[in-house]
């Protein structure tokens, strides 16, 4: 596919567009100079963050200019959540994040050559503007009926909480950065999730009462739905976040291979960059042969390199089948089995104990007689080896790094468990 339109279109990525005609032509015309933002309301961006992220690439890699925009003003309001306000931060906490965003959103985007990306901070533009000029030069453009009706606003309005003027006032400072953004480098679309359209066109229609000739767009991704009724890029334990700290290389792969196969394929078109071609060849996969998981595999694989990196990729790739007994879990190194053991079931014990009582400890089994059957019928295993006696203890040997072991029951059932004494 030579259109970008038409391949956002083929990977489910437009949800909401000004004008698709003229944004196409605009793209045929081209290099179009576009920017996406993103606010520093945490120390880290998520996954519903990558998908504008990616979003960018896949736009810069057809030819175009991309501008990442990190919010360091708008980080200090925050836009309106759905029914409370924001705890608003220190502006060193924001200015702190401004930096660590900046540096997550650079790794995808190129900086080099005819098309190079520019990363901007609106805080630079708006430092020094007095609230009177604020509100003489821009305020005057906006109408207050106009921005009741945003449904960010609405919700609010309608709600116990109300809205405060601060974030009220959040879509007039992200219309202006669309305003600045074009005179300073000439962009003309910005892009974004379907829950950011009213700012996005915030931007677009004060584009045009400034500059009435101005031919400017706004294009918004589709709100990501899981098959199961879950929160897209959320897990028991949270959220799924890009920084290694929060989210551990492992965790961000895991999440990827545990994919419904209801979800594989939207999520194949909108984070991969494979070709359609073989997009489509690993859809078939799925729909032949479902247990294989090959689509979840690829995705996995991709998307973990893309993130952390083909080494990080590669040690959790390893890790994961040495815990199904495909591997050497003494090969691991400790960061990587730490947390890998963190996404299991798993329990503390003191000392050492018989097999039959950590398995009941940590739940692969109801009770202790459980676990003796378990090992009877030949299905009990610590750290890949088969228990072979029904009154077996682990030896201190036996302990990876000297601190774990690695239980499983059966093929897929799996816990740790963490000996505390020294």
């Amino acid at each position: 596919m030579t259109d970008i339109v038409d391949e956002l279109q083929w990977r489910g990525l437009i949800a909401l567009s000004t004008d698709e005609d003229a944004l196409r032509k605009a793209f045929a015309d081209g290099p179009v100079t576009f920017y996406c933002g993103f606010d520093p309301t945490a120390p880290s961006l998520h996954l519903g963050n990558l998908v504008q992220i990616l979003t960018m690439r896949r736009i810069q890699l057809a030819g175009n200019r991309p501008l990442g925009l990190v919010g360091g003003a708008t980080g200090l309001i925050g836009d309106p959540k759905p029914n409370s306000e924001r705890t608003l931060n220190a502006p060193e906490v924001v200015a702190g994040w401004v930096e660590r965003l900046r540096g997550q959103i650079e790794r995808f985007l190129d900086f080099e050559g005819a098309h190079a990306a520019t990363m901007v901070n609106n805080l630079d533009w708006t430092a020094g503007l007095s609230a009177i000029d604020f509100l003489r030069d821009i305020g005057k453009y906006f109408r207050v009926n106009k921005m009741i009706a945003k449904e960010a606003v609405a919700r609010r309005l309608n709600s116990d909480a109300g809205i405060s003027y601060t974030e009220f006032s959040y879509q007039i400072l992200q219309g202006m950065d669309f305003l600045e953004l074009n005179r300073r480098y000439g962009c003309t679309l910005q892009t974004g999730g379907s829950d950011q359209w009213g700012n996005l066109t915030a931007g677009t229609d004060l584009i045009h009462r400034v500059e009435p000739e101005a031919e400017v767009h706004a294009l918004a991704t589709p709100l990501i739905t899981k098959a199961d009724g879950t929160k897209f890029g959320k897990t028991e334990t949270g959220t799924v976040w890009l920084d290694p700290e929060r989210t551990t290389p492992y965790a961000f792969y895991q999440f990827w291979l545990n994919a419904d196969d209801r979800d594989v394929s939207k999520f194949l078109r909108i984070f991969s960059f494979r070709s359609r071609e073989e997009i489509e060849e690993l859809e078939a996969l799925t729909a032949e042969r479902p247990q294989a998981r090959a689509a979840q595999r690829a995705l996995a694989e991709e998307l973990t390199t893309l993130v952390h990196g083909a080494d990080e990729c590669a040690a959790v790739v390893n890790a994961s089948k040495a815990l199904f007994g495909q591997g050497e879990l003494a090969g691991l190194d400790e960061p990587t089995l730490r947390a890998a053991l963190s996404e299991l079931p798993h329990a503390q014990v003191a000392e050492l104990a018989p097999v039959v009582d950590l398995f009941a400890e940590v739940g692969l089994v109801a009770s202790k007689s459980a676990a003796r059957r378990t090992v009877k019928e030949g299905g009990a295993y610590v750290n890949n080896v088969k228990v072979a006696a029904e009154d077996a203890v682990p030896a201190r040997e036996d302990l990876l790094h000297g601190r774990w072991l690695v239980l499983r029951r059966g093929k897929k059932n799996l816990a740790a468990v963490e000996v505390t004494a020294g």
